[in-house]
């Protein structure tokens, strides 16, 4: 008999400092005491950004048997989104959102263990504008209609920059992924903007995946049966998620939470 597979998702946009990157290190030590299987980031930079420093970044923060892909920059300053994953990644690209300059909408297509293979979108949706954010949503599932098996698992995270969870983009995006299991903090709050008033960030599987939703469990800190918002400034007791520091979630320009949330694969 076959065990199940622990499948563990977490997404971020999670960049501090003054270049929306990785470089000061805040959000590569909430990667690293979380230790997604397959990590959605947004703002995808670090260093300069040549493949040695991204290969660096992902080997510090995940580890050097992980695979990834980032988008290529569409702009000088880009804010690229990308995936990390520790499983093979068989296919990767990007659909193209025509309202945003400088990124678009990452993909890839994973080797989980099991029969069903694995669809993941790293997205960073309009900040300014309700409309905008459903074209973009509207373009992730006509990629899902055309392109994804009928039984395979996707799931979708990012920055959605949504200031209500039945706004229009998440709506679209329910044709195909669903918001049935709405991760929270140990305070039981699911926003994960800096004040943590509005569900900026989101991780959404399709009907697939989500019926193996299973508690994110950290020991010594408890569990959170439909995932996890991460905010460092709050959780207790930090020791449960080394190297993690208090103040990494407040950090200078850090604006979002990162979320979390776990799989039992059969």
């Amino acid at each position: 008999m076959f065990a199940d597979t622990k499948l563990r998702l977490m997404t971020g946009n999670i960049t501090s400092g003054n270049k929306q990157s990785y470089d000061e290190g805040h959000g590569a030590r909430i990667f690293q005491a979380f230790k997604p299987d397959v990590a959605m980031i947004q703002e995808f930079n670090y260093g300069n950004n040549s493949p040695h420093a991204i290969r660096e970044f992902v080997d510090k923060t995940f580890g050097k048997e992980f695979h990834i892909f980032r988008e290529s920059l569409r702009v000088e300053g880009g804010i690229p989104n990308g995936i990390v994953s520790r499983y093979p990644i068989l296919e990767s690209g990007a659909v193209n959102d025509p309202t945003m300059p400088n990124r678009n909408l990452a993909w890839a297509h994973i080797d989980i263990p099991g029969s069903a293979k694995l669809w993941i979108f790293s997205v960073h949706l309009s900040h300014g504008s309700s409309a905008n954010r459903q074209v973009a949503a509207r373009e992730i599932i006509k990629f899902i209609e055309a392109k994804v098996p009928k039984g395979d698992y996707v799931a979708l995270g990012g920055d959605l920059n949504t200031t209500r969870r039945d706004e229009g983009c998440v709506r679209v995006l329910g044709g195909q992924l669903t918001d049935k299991h709405v991760p929270k903090d140990q305070n039981g709050r699911d926003g994960t903007n800096t004040r943590r008033s509005k569900p900026y960030d989101m991780l959404l599987p399709n009907q697939n995946l989500d019926k193996h939703h299973t508690a994110v469990e950290i020991p010594g800190a408890g569990s959170f049966a439909d995932g996890l918002v991460f905010d460092s400034r709050t959780f207790k007791p930090l020791s449960a998620v080394k190297p993690v520091q208090a103040g990494d979630s407040g950090s200078a320009n850090m604006q979002h939470m990162a979320v979390i949330k776990d799989f039992l694969i059969p």
